[in-house]
């Protein structure tokens, strides 16, 4: 059946500043845009001839998917964009160092914001100078639509829709989809994916610009999984996901 391939953005302006971003839109660092066009390279190299994509209505991942197609000479497949693949929202904490949040709250507190399936930090109140509910990319959404905080489990909730309305027809109709995405947005699609559990999920980590290729049945079963790239530098990379609330 079909091929799935999901692609974390490559590094942010704040990731490399250690911020947190969530809905806020940041472009990507110059990192990131290389780690685009490696994730690009990869797939080229395999030989993995993409359809279509998915992406989300944020620049990083945008940027992180239009660089990847270039590299593989695909910018002509079509393209959809949608709100429901954004990256989790961080609510009060958009914006905030995350060594210093980690240093003024406790790392239990920190972790618990961060990592938790069901824990959500305290909301953004409205009008905050980072509150996104008056751009444009949204003006066509219910208010109540657009969080003002979110755990994972919101996350799987908004996504799942997008999931089947969307990415899984493609998917049926035996096509190469790359869904370019954020960390959050990818791990609520591979908890769903993989059947991992509202615990184990915890300790997922997604490094920025890996490209993670899925083989699916016609049940949208996971019959086989491979990320492309240096394991160790995949691992590595990961582990330097996992210890971001450090100094």
């Amino acid at each position: 059946m079909g091929t799935l391939v999901l692609l974390r953005h490559g590094q942010s302006q704040w990731n490399l500043e250690n911020r947190f971003t969530g809905w806020w839109d940041v472009d990507l660092s110059i990192q990131g845009e290389k780690e685009a066009r490696s994730a690009g390279t990869l797939l080229a190299a395999e030989g993995l001839a993409v359809d279509l994509a998915h992406t989300s209505v944020l620049t990083r991942a945008v940027r992180t998917l239009h660089l990847a197609l270039e590299e593989m000479d695909r910018l002509w497949v079509p393209v959809h964009h949608h709100w429901r693949l954004n990256e989790r929202h961080y609510g009060a904490l958009t914006g905030l160092d995350k060594a210093e949040t980690k240093a003024a709250f406790g790392e239990a507190q920190f972790m618990l914001w961060r990592r938790s399936y069901d824990t959500p930090p305290p909301p953004l109140p409205a009008g905050h100078p980072l509150d996104v509910r008056a751009d444009p990319r949204y003006a066509g959404l219910a208010p109540d639509v657009i969080p003002a905080t979110e755990c994972l489990a919101d996350v799987v909730v908004r996504l799942l829709p997008y999931w089947y309305d969307a990415i899984a027809p493609d998917l049926l109709a035996g096509r190469t989809v790359l869904v370019a995405a954020h960390g959050n947005s990818l791990r609520a699609l591979i908890k769903h994916l993989e059947g991992i559990s509202d615990a184990e999920i915890t300790e997922l980590e997604i490094p920025t610009g890996v490209p993670v290729v899925y083989q699916l049945d016609q049940a949208l079963a996971v019959t086989a999984k491979r990320e492309l790239g240096d394991p160790q530098v995949i691992a590595a990379a990961a582990e330097a996901v996992r210890r971001q609330g450090d100094r």
